[in-house]
């Protein structure tokens, strides 16, 4: 249900500029505010570090407090050309904010790569806007719900969204600009600026019915291969914030896989099927919202207490920050997709979907089907591989290097964490109220109808059995406390396996940890290795280094620019210095300027 439009009158350029909050508006605003609050909250605390550059950190309050009105406006605004400049609003604040930490060089390159990338998606959006403008005359919205021409503005203005949201192959930004940006920035960023993205392919979903099927089977497509993609190189990286950053295309790619899941239901005309694919996709927004800038909140906390992110160097943080260890694990599991917090409801329910859809399907059905739920449980089960990882190295353990003194952050820092956490673990024991929530939304959408209503009845046998689990598991607990109540209790060291010496050298690093993964993916990911060979019985002093990289980077990306600098540079002669050269120029161009004239005349 809309609420009432609001029109603005802007001008001979923009014209009648339509604002209206409709419940899928209203969903995305609420994700935005959620985020960008704790953000703030969080941030606050984080920025004193800086405090040394307080016109640098006023100018980055501002643009903090620009990107959130932006993103408000985009949900709000009805108007394509109003919507672009927008856009473009979000786009240089979210740039400002990447590049707080300007004297770094890294910073700076991340930085560039997501300004040029986020044009190339504003271009793409600009170009399939104008298309729909000039085929119905209207720059509304309501102009694509209108338009009945070819499908390739729709393509354009799709794939302009894929660029912001992170999806393979218009990821290669994403993992440059999150491990760069300040750790509040990096949690909105993966929070709710990417979802900027969903929500403009959802906004374009529900104006439009033309050729769901086939934007359902390639939507599913895409998203399984980013969410796996995205696992997969989560694994193999050793900077904390780059492999939540990865985990971000994972994801993005399980929600693309509820809006194709949606849009195949609506095309089929399963009702049912659409409504647990598009409610498993605005669930899982919020729910990675929430547990991704949680993690990368605690990433941060991790940063300014050792002053790294190289997991190799880190180890046994959970005795000096044991809230932030907490908060870590509490998202871990949610992001996993593991009971009781909300990764585990959103999930289930496209999970639902994708076997309903299996029910009696026909042979590309079961194909797409069963590629789909394979790939849901590849990136499932590689989720728990990685945050193992992950936690396992950074948190227990003893320090591999030399770290700092460090201490847990106060209150400022944990607020924020225990709001996200509460939200988290509320949606996975009562997903009943979110659902009904979320089945406001998706009833709007194309083929849903009336089985929307059916989703809170649904989650409430969810959460009625996830909260009996944590009970049983709650008063099993308890048992054993009352069982061991005055007895005495004997501790003593476990056994080392032969190898008692304090060294951190005997423990597992996350290169060790991974390896017969890496081995075993090294055809499909980027590794190169480096390292002595061990050859005598007391061999000497010996090395081991691995690379890890995004081969699709490299090869489609990174390959081509390179050739195109080798190129240009070819001809660096021009640029001489000399000023006589220079006019020859500009006087060699006037004179093709007026022979071109001349010829077209």
């Amino acid at each position: 249900m809309n609420v009432e439009d609001l029109i603005l009158h802007c001008g001979p350029v923009f014209g009648n500029v339509r604002l209206s909050a409709d419940a899928l508006s209203l969903w995305f605003i609420a994700v935005i505010c959620i985020v960008f609050a704790c953000g703030a909250i969080y941030g606050r605390d984080y920025m004193k570090r800086y405090s040394g550059r307080g016109a640098a950190v006023k100018l980055h309050w501002a643009h903090y407090a620009v990107c959130f009105l932006s993103m408000v406006a985009l949900c709000l605004v009805r108007n394509t050309l109003a919507f672009l400049v927008a856009w473009e609003i979000m786009a240089l604040s979210s740039f400002f904010l990447i590049v707080f930490e300007s004297w770094k060089k890294e910073v700076i390159e991340a930085g560039t790569n997501f300004f040029v990338q986020s044009h190339v998606s504003a271009a793409l959006l600009t170009v399939g806007f104008i298309a729909i403008a000039q085929k119905t005359g209207s720059y509304d919205f309501a102009a694509i719900a209108a338009y009945d021409g070819s499908v390739w503005p729709l393509v354009l203005i799709l794939s302009g969204f894929a660029v912001k949201a992170g999806f393979v192959p218009f990821h290669t930004w994403l993992p440059h600009a999150h491990p760069v940006a300040p750790a509040h920035v990096s949690g909105v960023m993966s929070g709710v600026i990417i979802k900027i993205g969903i929500y403009g392919i959802l906004r374009v979903i529900a104006l439009t019915t033309a050729n769901l099927l086939v934007a359902g089977y390639a939507i599913l497509a895409v998203a399984a291969v980013s969410g796996l993609y995205g696992v997969m190189l989560a694994i193999m990286q050793h900077n904390l914030k780059k492999l939540l950053a990865y985990h971000s295309i994972e994801n993005i790619g399980i929600i693309g896989m509820g809006i194709g899941l949606g849009c195949v239901g609506a095309a089929l005309g399963k009702a049912d099927l659409a409504a647990l694919g598009f409610a498993g996709a605005l669930l899982h927004t919020l729910n990675h919202a929430l547990f991704k800038s949680s993690l990368f909140f605690a990433a941060g906390n991790v940063y300014q207490a050792a002053h790294t992110l190289d997991v190799e160097r880190l180890g046994g943080l959970a005795k000096k920050l044991p809230w932030t260890a907490a908060f870590f694990l509490v998202s871990s599991v949610a992001i996993c997709g593991l009971p009781p917090m909300n990764g585990f409801v959103s999930e289930l329910a496209i999970y639902l979907g994708l076997f309903g859809w299996l029910d009696g399907a026909g042979a590309a059905g079961a194909v797409g089907a069963s590629f789909a739920i394979m790939a849901l449980v590849l990136i499932g089960g590689l989720a728990v591989l990685c945050f193992t990882k992950a936690f396992g190295i950074v948190f227990l353990g003893t320090p591999r290097t030399a770290l700092p003194e460090m201490r847990e952050f106060g209150w400022s820092r944990k607020l924020p964490l225990c709001v996200e956490a509460a939200i988290m673990l509320s949606v996975g024991l009562f997903p009943q109220f979110y659902a009904s929530a979320a089945a406001s939304v998706v009833a709007s959408f194309p083929g849903v109808s009336g089985s929307a209503g059916a989703l809170p009845d649904w989650m409430s046998n969810v959460g009625a059995a996830t909260l009996a689990t944590v009970g049983v598991i709650a008063a099993l607990a308890g048992l054993r406390q009352l069982a061991g109540r005055g007895k005495s209790v004997r501790e003593g060291e476990t056994w080392g396996c032969g190898y008692t010496a304090g060294t951190a050298k005997i423990q597992y690093t996350a290169t060790s940890y991974t390896r017969t993964y890496a081995d075993l993916c090294s055809g499909l990911l980027g590794n190169a290795v480096r390292c002595d060979p061990i050859e005598k019985c007391y061999p000497g002093r010996a090395a081991y280094e691995s690379e890890n990289y995004d081969a699709f980077e490299r090869h489609f990306i990174s390959a081509p620019l390179e050739a195109y600098r080798r190129f240009m540079d070819r001809f660096s002669f021009l640029q001489n210095g000399r000023l006589q050269y220079y006019i020859l120029y500009g006087i060699v161009c006037i004179v093709l300027a007026i022979l071109l004239t001349l010829v077209l005349a």
